[in-house]
């Protein structure tokens, strides 16, 4: 009886310093890569350049708080002979949303504007059959560059009691994929799914840190992550949905 007392009172005491510790990382933390469509090999032309628009909501270390972005790309394909190249740039403009610090808190604030700019490369070894592209195995990197109110809050907070923080502003991301792409009677409707394994280069210490009451949450202790894309061509139009501890939803147009 006094033992699970006593596991109980540890229990309520962690619970109680859990809610008091908070971690703050880059905006794009585990959520800067993203699918980058490619011609099939049945395509007349090989070539191609797509620009699309998206709508990013991306969970924080922070269990409550939520990352919502809006996000342009413009990329450049080419399909060869058992390979493909894509590459292109990128913008974001986003808002932090805080539910973890209270209104008594003298860090408080109810949400912080943060913006990037990066590039992203992605190539596959793929092999054909019928209307099936098979992009076997694949690469895919993308760096960014972080600006904004929430970079400038975290390095305020930096070393503050109960406080975590990441101050990178710079991220480079680099994994390995795998496709499978095919097309309907019409060649121009395209239908593909992809997954993602990777990670980020840097320290990620505060994440991995064993005095931290949140490493386990949403995976942000684990140096490798996954995100899953499934990739949709009608005509020329374009669209995205890809998800992993963010939900990323994308249209666009094949010029």
């Amino acid at each position: 009886m006094k033992l699970n007392f006593c596991l109980a009172a540890l229990l309520f005491v962690f619970s109680l310093s859990s809610c008091s510790d908070h971690i703050y990382g880059p905006a794009l933390h585990h959520s800067d890569i993203a699918y980058l469509p490619k011609p099939m090999s049945s395509d007349t032309v090989k070539s191609a350049t797509y620009l699309s628009g998206a709508l990013v909501v991306d969970n924080s270390p922070n269990l409550g708080d939520v990352l919502t972005s809006g996000q342009f790309n413009l990329s450049r394909a080419n399909t060869y002979n058992h390979f493909n190249l894509a590459y292109g740039a990128f913008g974001v403009l986003g808002s932090y949303q805080n539910s973890i610090l209270t209104t008594n808190d003298p860090y408080y604030f109810k949400d912080k504007f943060f913006g990037a700019v990066g590039g992203r490369l992605s190539g596959n070894y793929f092999v054909s059959h019928g209307r099936t592209d098979f992009r076997i195995i694949g690469f895919e990197a993308a760096y960014s560059h972080e600006f904004g109110d929430y970079i400038r809050f975290r390095r305020e907070v930096t070393n503050k009691p109960t406080f975590y923080t990441d101050n990178r502003t710079d991220l480079v991301t680099l994994g390995l994929t795998s496709e499978v792409i095919f097309h309907s009677r019409n060649p121009h409707n395209q239908f593909g799914f992809r997954i993602f394994s990777g990670g980020t280069f840097g320290k990620n210490n505060i994440y991995t840190n064993s005095s931290n009451p949140y490493q386990i949450i949403n995976g942000f202790n684990t140096p490798i992550f996954f995100t899953a894309a499934y990739f949709m061509q009608l005509s020329r139009f374009i669209a995205v949905i890809e998800t992993g501890s963010f939900v990323q939803l994308r249209v666009g147009y094949r010029l």
